[in-house]
């Protein structure tokens, strides 16, 4: 992945952020990925692998290395492995099982270059896969799980460390390297690849395992963890390997997109008007909020000159007043310098804009850096809008089509009607007469740019199927993966969310340590705990990368399931997004924004000597503490930024066209948390900033959208427009009273009838016919068990004869 670091031309000593060369994808590159399944406390591990495949490797095969071996002798080693797994010996187990994971690893010993390793990493991966090594690990997966033993002792111990987890870590390690290695397509790949990666890809989303699929035994893993049976599981490897899963068996972002298009074709919809993923690249960032320095000198400057601006122009003019040397133009920052002030505009309006309450933190108002020096001389020239470097970067137009649904073109020619001839005719978008000429243009315009969702067909269909059981039959449901893992994931949903929303909130870094909360660092913590400054260093390293590569997975994975759950039904969408809801998912979000955001995104929580597969080829320096705190050479932190616009786009998911929810960003005073977020120079992740201050702006009153007109402007320029959308005026905001319970109740009983219909077995059973004929009845065969005539008579006797009949009872009760 791309991550370069431009600046944008700022004069030194200004407060302005760099742009952020941020390239969004399905996940980072292939050897940070690899790197991020290993804790830096697991790199003395990597020799321990080394050590017991040799032994083993010396001990059959006399006189040679891995990479000598013809393709035939090692399948016959790899064999010969696989047969030693199903030892009893759990010693004996764990070394086979390092064996393999070495091989998994790439037999870095005999490589010279990084490239090498990946290179025999991936030749033994898809090796392993062909010789059934993940069906033999994923037995023992299922043992360690349910091994109660491990369990049990680890429940009493008062601080768990890597030893604990130490089977679990291998096995997981092993099944990830194979995952992603074969997830990741590369140019080389020769057919006999490609057709593996199809059948792993099958496998791995259908029922095959245990009659599940492989995600729903990582989330029982999850759920297991959460609920303090298991604090020993490597949770950090568990949610990479389920994620990758996820990933690898729906497909990524441009798989999704293409799966729509074919969807859209399908129903018979006019196609996307845009790639979303390309407008998003294309977009350039918006100037990032003023610091409250900046904010309190403007304010302070607004006061100082209290005159009119035209009378200060006029002398100025004149030459005999001290404003013509003095006073620097105040102007208003980047966003708002294509909406030039209104020349007609009241002067008294100033009175408005010293409102204190928005001067924390926001977007609006602060004097513009590259324009501080800029003096009024008589006669004054017009200043230049922007630097004229700058002036071409600004796309023309709007990046976005416009959108409008068929129940705003519904609402508008209801509106009209009442208006101009006093009645109204329901659903009909088709009868205008009596409606005046410009209502025609008005009801043509809306009707160019009308967009038929997938869901909104969704909806209509399922509201057929429930008023039409009998007639539509039963619906033809394609075993898509998302469909397979939905169905799988619905008994225990709410346990899976809220075990997901549990590790998210132990791992935000806004969180307080508690004695109560769940223990994510049983996959880090060593044995022994450092003793000197430069090993307690590196553990908090550590330790930060750790939680921060679990927000990344978890985050993500929620992303691409809800993403998903959207395309293959809307309700199925719409149950995760309320248990999300329910589960506090909104303030649990906005609680991990409330910190200082660019802090967590250019964090350099990373040593890159320790990094696999680096650490493993070449020879390891003596650590210090310059070295330690060296990191990366990229200014920001490419995992960081991509759990932030995860974090966010997850927030627009399960909050648009919801007002219930809408108004929970409200309550949550969400706003200023949100603009602070602005601050970061990243096109996509102000995007999605902008898009939850656009759907609040109407509720935050006329005082806040006044003193934020940059905001305004940033989400008028950004954002998708709606073309009958009243969200920067709020008229009628009073007629729509919060009831969040009818609003969510109204949902959830939309959700159950569409899992009653379609998941339900006796779904039918008031439909089924009934037979009343005693002769059938009694005449009908009826499987009995084996031993049924052993005890017949023992069950007659204590069941029947043993009983006493009140047969007085039994006549009063007809």
């Amino acid at each position: 992945m791309m991550t370069q670091f431009h600046h944008n031309g700022s004069r030194s000593g200004s407060m302005e952020s760099p742009n952020l060369e941020f390239e969004y994808g399905d996940t980072d590159s292939f050897t940070v990925e690899l790197s991020e399944l290993y804790s830096y406390t697991e790199e003395p591990e990597f020799s321990l692998n080394r050590d017991y495949f040799e032994e083993d490797f010396k001990n059959h095969v006399k006189g040679q290395r891995w990479m000598e071996l013809s393709l035939e002798e090692q399948k016959a080693y790899v064999m010969r492995l696989l047969d030693a797994l199903e030892v009893t010996d759990r010693d004996k187990r764990l070394k086979v099982s390092r064996a393999i994971l070495y091989l998994a690893q790439g037999v870095f010993d005999e490589c010279d270059t990084e490239t090498d390793v990946l290179y025999w990493s991936r030749h033994n991966v898809f090796l392993l896969y062909e010789m059934g090594i993940f069906t033999a690990l994923l037995e023992l997966l299922s043992m360690e799980i349910d091994n109660n033993q491990a369990c049990s002792s680890a429940l009493r111990k008062p601080a768990i460390s890597l030893a604990d987890s130490t089977e679990l870590r291998v096995l997981l390690s092993i099944m990830y390297l194979m995952v992603e290695t074969i997830r990741v397509e590369s140019d080389g790949d020769i057919p006999e690849r490609k057709a593996a990666r199809e059948a792993f890809k099958t496998e791995l989303g259908s029922p095959l395992y245990n009659g599940e699929p492989f995600a729903l035994l990582l989330f029982t893993m999850v759920t297991k963890f959460c609920s303090m049976n298991a604090p020993h599981f490597p949770m950090k490897k568990v949610l990479l390997l389920l994620w990758k899963t996820a990933l690898f068996t729906l497909g990524g972002f441009e798989e999704l997109l293409e799966m729509k298009v074919r969807t859209r074709e399908r129903l018979n919809l006019l196609p996307l008007p845009e790639d979303s993923i390309k407008v998003v690249r294309n977009m350039r960032a918006a100037s990032p909020p003023a610091s409250a320095i900046e904010l309190i000198e403007q304010q302070q400057q607004q006061k100082r000159g209290r005159r009119s601006r035209r009378s200060a122009f006029v002398d100025s003019l004149e030459g005999d007043s001290p404003y013509a040397k003095k006073q620097p133009l105040v102007k208003q920052d980047s966003l708002d310098t294509y909406n030039e002030r209104d020349p007609f505009k009241n002067d008294d309006a100033r009175d408005d804009e010293d409102d204190p309450e928005d001067v924390d933190s926001g977007i609006e108002g602060e004097v513009d850096p590259l324009d501080r020096d800029v003096i009024i001389q008589p006669p004054p020239p017009p200043p230049p809008l922007r630097p004229p470097t700058e002036r071409g970067s600004f796309p023309k137009g709007l990046p976005w089509a416009p959108k409008v649904r068929e129940k705003d073109i519904e609402h508008f020619l209801e509106t009209s009607r009442n208006k101009f001839i006093g009645f109204t005719l329901g659903n009909d978008t088709e009868t205008l007469v009596g409606l005046p000429r410009p209502i025609h243009e008005s009801v043509k315009t809306l009707k160019q740019h009308k967009y038929v969702s997938i869901a909104e067909v969704q909806i209509n269909r399922e509201e057929e199927l429930q008023q039409c059981p009998m007639t539509l039959g039963e619906e033809e449901v394609e075993e898509a993966p998302a469909e397979v893992l939905y169905l799988g994931m619905l008994p225990s949903l709410s346990q899976y969310v809220i075990a997901l929303l549990k590790l998210l909130l132990a791992a935000a870094p806004t969180s307080k340590a508690k004695t109560d909360s769940i223990n994510i660092l049983a996959d880090v913590l060593p044995e022994e705990m450092p003793i000197t400054v430069l090993q307690s260093m590196k553990l908090g390293i550590d330790v930060n990368r750790h939680k921060e590569i679990i927000v990344k997975a978890i985050s993500a994975l929620l992303l691409l399931l809800l993403k998903h759950f959207k395309l293959n039904h809307i309700y199925q969408f719409e149950y995760v997004a309320q248990h999300l809801v329910f589960a506090n998912c909104i303030p649990l979000i906005l609680k991990f924004f409330n910190q200082n955001i660019m802090s967590y995104i250019s964090a350099k929580n990373s040593i890159c000597v320790l990094d696999f597969p680096h650490c493993v080829v070449h020879e390891m320096p003596e650590l210090t503490a310059e070295s330690l705190e060296a990191g990366d050479s990229n200014q920001f932190c490419w995992r960081n930024l991509f759990s932030c616009i995860n974090l966010l786009r997850i927030l627009n998911k399960i909050t648009k066209w919801k007002h219930s929810r809408t108004m929970m960003l409200v309550v949550f005073k969400s706003a200023p948390i949100l603009k602070r977020a602005l601050k970061v120079k990243q096109a996509m992740m102000q995007l999605y900033v902008l898009k939850l201050l656009k759907m609040q702006t109407k509720y935050l009153g006329r005082q806040w959208r006044k003193s934020n007109m940059k905001t305004m402007s940033a989400i008028y320029q950004k954002v998708r427009h709606r073309l009958n959308d009243d969200w920067a005026y709020g008229n009628d905001i009073d007629a729509r009273p919060w009831d969040f319970q009818a609003e969510e109740c109204a949902l959830r009983e939309s959700i159950e009838k569409f899992n009653t219909r379609r998941y339900d077995k006796n779904q039918n059973s008031e439909f089924t016919p009934v037979d009343n004929c005693l002769q059938s009845v009694l005449g009908q065969r009826v499987d009995l068990p084996e031993d049924f005539h052993y005890s017949y008579e023992l069950w007659l006797e204590r069941e029947v004869f043993s009983q006493p009949i009140q047969w007085e009872g039994l006549l009063q009760a007809q």
